[in-house]
């Protein structure tokens, strides 16, 4: 997520406002994030899609759309990450940050961790939550952890994908020692 009305210190950007690619790179800058080949971008100016009797992203009476020099500032590469991968890396970067919780004491047992995540952060439903996507992940075919299932199988896809990926995806420390220990989150 780039924060473009963050960048400009506002609660939003002018409606309409076209950002730019300098916008872009000022905001990675500002946040300490790269934008990287395979990465989902949200861009938040503030501006909530406006529902018209036109429908909605009308504006001035012209129908939005994804801008078109994105492609420019990031380029679309020649060779697209596998569709598994863009879907569990979304799923396992904020599993993973439920998990340093559970490891910095924010929160103390899975109960909270599954309503907390769905509730707060958006984490999908059909998962169960957080906790229980990792304590019940199963493995895809077609990854390193094909056919297994458990908190065991989430650590070794979510080394996997910080192989590939970076290490937004490894997991950390406390999974580790529970998958050694062979025990789970806290009811």
């Amino acid at each position: 997520l780039l924060d473009i009305a963050g960048l400009f210190g506002v609660p939003h950007v002018e409606r309409g406002y076209a950002v730019t690619p300098d916008d872009l790179i000022a905001a990675e800058k500002r946040q300490g994030v790269e934008v990287r080949s395979g990465d989902a971008l949200l861009i938040h100016t503030g501006n909530a899609a406006a529902i018209t009797s036109e429908g909605p992203l009308y504006v001035d009476g012209k129908r939005g759309s994804i801008w078109s020099g994105l492609a420019e500032v990031y380029p679309v590469a020649e060779e697209q990450i596998p569709f598994v991968d863009m879907k569990e890396r979304m799923l396992f970067a904020e599993a993973i940050e439920t998990a340093k919780c559970f490891e910095e004491g924010v929160i103390e047992s899975a109960a909270a961790a599954n309503i907390g995540s769905i509730m707060g952060i958006g984490f999908p439903p059909m998962t169960g939550g957080a906790a229980q996507f990792m304590t019940g992940y199963e493995g895809p075919e077609g990854t390193v952890a094909a056919g297994e299932i458990g908190l065991a199988a989430f650590v070794k896809r979510a080394d996997d994908l910080a192989d590939k990926y970076g290490e937004r995806f490894r997991a950390t420390q406390y999974l580790r020692d529970l998958v050694a220990k062979g025990e789970s989150f806290p009811a």
